[in-house]
């Protein structure tokens, strides 16, 4: 344990469903009271008596998770949302207690697990730097000490004098972050903290994270969904689905076991056959893959991305070009490129094009693609 920040050992979390704590004394007495009786609990409805019946009373958030972390390690916490990596958090940070299991923590402690925690809104922001420093442990002299320090990181310099209530919800998040990333604790917890902050400040923070952890051997625990983040600030991650640790290891393989245990239904290649087989075109192949690599084989941000297009003129094939538009998983068009650009000249017969997007063009994700094949340059044949 002498060279471990954490150990955690068949951590399980449960919670009960239901109706807890009604505000009435006499309302928790007969509920009480029935639950002993085996009878049913009379805060419920029937709807509500069938569902938990049919569910169970217990929810279990976490479900025998176990992992280790190295002193100064920066370890990275995946998985889709409800998969417990709050609750983890929230254990690890000693809000709640394990409902089984042992979690062995050998430091100071500091944790921001959501913008403005430890805040008080009619306090100013220099008035609540003291606040969550001294909730942290540290005495006046020492945050006195740093508090230049921290207002500057923070960058909100004109306003440190105001109440908390009046800052947005970004300058929330920058004060809080600037306060734990100061304070100098052993371990640091941060949970989806730079999702608020503008990109020239979640780079700032990704640069004073990697300082902490390599110059002051601080130990990170970092929670988020933006996975170029966690693959560009951690060594290694942890893989959470539904309350179990399902992969752990170097960043980049967890990563892409996320990916493709979520994409499963996606494919890299689709086949048309004859269902579009049109009087001007048959669409035959639109497919992705790597250079050198294999249209089954997970794209990577860092090499180089081919798209490939087989389609079929019948006739006027100089006439025509194509156009697509790449989406991201919320259906926003990112950009749209087009074989006009690129001085490719379509013809009668099988056409078989090639875009390449140059390695680092795009970042993790979930990305769609739509084709527009166009006549004349504003006729729209078939959209796909």
């Amino acid at each position: 344990m002498s060279e471990l920040a954490i150990r955690v050992e068949d951590v399980h979390k449960r919670y009960r469903l239901g109706t807890i704590g009604s505000g009435l004394i006499a309302d928790e007495v007969k509920a009480i009271y029935a639950r002993l009786t085996g009878r049913s609990d009379p805060r419920l409805t029937v709807d509500q008596e069938k569902d938990l019946q049919r569910q169970g009373m217990d929810f279990w958030s976490l479900r025998g998770v176990s992992f280790d972390v190295k002193k100064g390690e920066i370890l990275g916490v995946i998985g889709h949302n409800g998969a417990g990596k709050s609750t983890l958090l929230k254990l690890l940070s000693r809000i709640t207690l394990p409902t089984k299991g042992t979690i062995r923590m050998t430091g100071k402690v500091s944790s921001l697990l959501e913008v403005g925690t430890g805040f008080h809104p009619e306090l100013t922001g220099k008035e609540n730097i003291y606040l969550n420093g001294s909730i942290m442990g540290m005495r006046r002299a020492e945050i006195t000490a740093r508090l230049d320090e921290i207002i500057e990181f923070s960058g909100i310099e004109h306003h440190i004098d105001t109440p908390i209530k009046r800052y947005s919800s970004g300058m929330k998040v920058r004060l809080g972050f600037a306060v734990a990333a100061h304070m100098e604790p052993d371990i640091l917890i941060l949970d989806e903290v730079l999702a608020v902050g503008d990109s020239a400040f979640q780079k700032k923070c990704l640069g004073k994270m990697q300082e902490v952890s390599s110059k002051d051997g601080r130990t990170v625990i970092f929670v988020s969904h933006n996975l170029s983040a966690v693959k560009t600030l951690c060594a290694r991650a942890v893989l959470l689905d539904h309350g179990q640790v399902t992969y752990t290891g170097d960043t980049s393989d967890t990563i892409e076991y996320y990916l493709k245990a979520n994409n499963a239904a996606l494919s890299n290649v689709r086949t048309f056959g004859d269902d579009l087989d049109r009087e001007e075109f048959k669409l035959e192949e639109i497919s992705f893959k790597s250079v050198g690599g294999t249209v089954d084989e997970l794209l990577d941000e860092y090499h180089t991305i081919e798209i490939h297009l087989k389609i079929h003129m019948k006739r006027n094939g100089n006439r025509s070009r194509v156009n697509f538009a790449m989406l991201d998983d919320h259906g926003v068009v990112l950009f749209v490129f087009s074989s006009a650009r690129g001085d490719v000249h379509m013809h009668d017969g099988l056409n078989h094009l090639v875009c390449t997007l140059p390695e680092g063009f795009m970042n993790i994700g979930t990305y769609f693609l739509s084709m527009y094949l166009l006549q004349d340059e504003k006729t729209l044949l078939h959209h796909e």
